[in-house]
Order: C-alpha cells, then sequence, then structure tokens
C-alpha cells in the first residue's frame, strides 16, 4: 500500500504531465508569495484521498490491538479520528494561502495492519478549489494524535508514507496515484 522513496523519482517522471512548470503561489517575477485567486473558476465537486502510517514499536501495537491503550484522553484511534477531522476544518487556519472551504465529507479512517496504523482521509466539497491540502492536514493530524496518546508507552514510533493517493474535480479532472 505505501511506496518506498526510490520509486519517487520514477513517480514523478511517470506522471509529469500532472505537473505545472511554475509555481502557483508565488509572484514569478520577486517570488513573493500570493494567494491565488479561484473567482473565475466553476464549482465543481471536488474530492481527495490522502493515506498515510505510524509504525510502532511491538508492546504499543499489542495494546492499541488489546484495545488496552485508553488514556487520560480517551480511546486513541477515537480520538485521533475526531482530531483528523477537526483537523480538516481548520486547514487555512494552519497553512497560509490555503482558501478556507465548507467541506461536505470528511472521512477519517484507522486500521491496524501488523506493525503500523494506517490512515486513509478522504474529503469533499462543492467548490472552485481542490480538498487535497484538507485531506494531507486530516491524515498528518490523526497520525501525530495516535503518537501523543502513544508516546507514554514507546517514543519508537515513526510516520510516513504520507500523500495524495486521489483526487477529482476541478479543471485539471482526475488524477490517481499509480506505479
Amino acid at each position: 500500500m505505501f511506496f518506498h522513496s526510490r520509486l519517487l523519482p520514477l513517480l514523478v517522471r511517470r506522471n509529469r504531465h500532472y505537473y505545472s512548470t511554475k509555481l502557483t503561489h508565488t509572484n514569478p517575477s520577486t517570488g513573493e508569495a500570493k494567494m491565488v485567486s479561484v473567482a473565475d473558476k466553476n464549482i465543481t465537486r471536488r474530492e481527495a484521498r490522502a493515506i498515510g502510517y505510524i509504525l510502532l514499536p511491538p508492546e504499543t501495537y499489542n495494546l492499541l490491538e488489546k484495545n488496552e491503550l485508553h488514556t487520560a484522553k480517551g480511546n486513541v484511534l477515537g480520538v485521533a479520528q475526531i482530531a483528523g477531522i477537526q483537523a480538516a476544518k481548520q486547514t487555512s487556519q494552519l497553512i497560509p494561502l490555503c482558501h478556507p472551504l465548507l467541506l461536505d465529507k470528511i472521512d477519517v479512517n484507522l486500521r491496524l495492519a501488523s506493525d503500523r496504523v494506517e490512515c486513509e482521509s478522504i474529503v469533499r466539497c462543492q467548490g472552485k478549489t481542490g480538498v487535497e491540502m484538507e485531506a494531507l492536514t486530516a491524515t498528518n493530524i490523526a497520525l501525530l494524535t495516535i503518537y501523543d496518546m502513544c508516546k507514554a508507552s514507546s517514543k519508537k514510533m515513526v510516520i510516513g508514507g504520507i500523500r495524495v493517493v486521489e483526487k477529482s474535480g476541478g479543471k485539471s479532472g482526475s488524477w490517481k496515484w499509480s506505479l
């Protein structure tokens, strides 16, 4: 499900037609930051799916698997799911130049998988700009919440593989991560 870092240059070359030859959030002459205008864009259904994982040491994984890791803050996976949902709604407050969006759907799904917790976040709206940043933010914050709530058991956790794997809507249409 997750990619190896040595594959990234191959994937970038293979999917090159999806990338712009310029940075849209900077002035090409001065390099200064600018907010992209969406005034002339059409309102379309936008959806993005992001994934990531947190590797856990065996003792921490076993506590989660047995559902024995209930901290003073609550059930780890339940709290992480809520944190991811809240984070998606706050993306424009966290990331400069990100447009505030009225989101129709936010799903944050967490599942135990051998030595890790995998996270998949799906975000949707009817809008003039995409929801990739919201899906990425939901995934990141859900995984960070797991780290926060499990760190008493062990600090030997690694968060990784965070990326957008699918998006649809807008002028550029649909895109899916493919190897």
